[in-house]
């Protein structure tokens, strides 16, 4: 073969492989980066009360992707960390995040009535939805997904800390739980999962 045939022909696979890259790199499988429950699990449904006085079930929310945490109002530093993280995560999914549903439930109901809470969520973003209810309407849901929480000795009947959970969870649009995130992980990793799981509908 001559050099300049040669030429051409190196030119056009060349062109040829980029073709081939560009038509095939979107059917490659996304890969979470966040721990992923495979295969997924139907999340645990329950009815709990918002901060209006109206109950809410899970299931009221199919359609769309749900990030989910378990925290208190009177929580000195991990829950207000992720709430702010909710907040850019919102802000990174711009018109998308009409697709998603932040969720916070108590794990201090004593404290944690839906006026209490109605105030502190309003101090991040007023759109999460926050979620109280008994102590045994509460310890159903903490049971079922596996949520940790016990009150700290050595406080007062009203000044006390709660030592609990710190994982978020991502419920997809068909209600599945589907991944979780430890606390601490950067929230523009979870957008960019949350992402692809709107985009997917």
């Amino acid at each position: 073969m001559r050099p300049r045939n040669l030429l051409f022909f190196g030119i056009a696979l060349l062109v040829g492989l980029i073709a081939v890259f560009f038509l095939l790199g979107p059917t490659r499988p996304y890969t979470f980066q966040g721990s992923l429950i495979d295969p997924p699990v139907a999340a645990p449904l329950f009815e709990l009360t918002d901060v209006d006085g109206q109950q809410v079930q899970l299931s009221d929310l199919d359609g769309q992707v749900v990030i989910m945490f378990f925290g208190y109002t009177s929580c000195p530093d991990v829950c207000p960390v992720t709430l702010s993280d909710f907040l850019k995560i919102r802000s990174t999914l711009g018109s998308q995040s009409e697709a998603v549903s932040f969720v916070f439930v108590t794990v201090d109901p004593e404290r944690d009535t839906p006026e209490r809470m109605k105030k502190y969520l309003t101090n991040f973003d007023p759109e999460i939805i926050g979620l109280t209810g008994t102590r045994d309407e509460l310890e159903s849901v903490w049971s079922s997904y596996g949520v940790y929480e016990a009150k700290l000795e050595g406080g007062s009947e009203e000044n006390y800390l709660v030592d609990h959970s710190s994982r978020t969870y991502v419920i997809d649009a068909e209600g599945n739980l589907l991944l979780t995130y430890l606390f601490g992980t950067e929230n523009k990793v979870i957008a960019e999962d949350v992402r692809h799981l709107v985009t997917r509908q």
